[in-house]
């Protein structure tokens, strides 16, 4: 038995001259259907959620605000431009990363007590 044979029904001769059924043509249309709906709620919409709620972090920060990049490097934002972002990450060391690559915003006086 084919491992595909539970997907695509095995077409069989009919004895009878009458034409088949339509709700077979139906069932076939709501498949695919129904897996694009699950594909949306399981990884589309939950991917675009985080993506607006990264946007607005990002659109948040300001001088002074503690921050992680995505490579790991923590800091303080001393200086902000359109798509870039100077982090301070110890005195008189600075780093320019771009707006993007800020993973998130820590609760102030996080990096004094670490």
């Amino acid at each position: 038995m084919n491992p595909l044979d539970f997907l695509i029904p095995a077409a069989h001769a009919q004895a009878t001259g009458a034409p088949a059924a339509g709700g077979s043509m139906m069932s076939t249309l709501l498949f695919p259907v129904i897996l694009i709906a699950i594909m949306y709620f399981l990884m589309i919409r939950p991917q675009m959620k985080r993506q607006k709620e990264h946007k607005a972090m990002l659109d948040k920060l300001a001088k002074g605000d503690e921050v992680i990049t995505s490579g790991g490097i923590a800091g303080t934002v001393v200086g902000l431009s359109e798509s870039f972002i100077t982090v301070e990450v110890a005195s008189g060391v600075q780093l320019r990363v771009q707006k993007g690559a800020i993973a998130s915003v820590l609760p102030k006086g996080t990096l004094k007590s670490a």
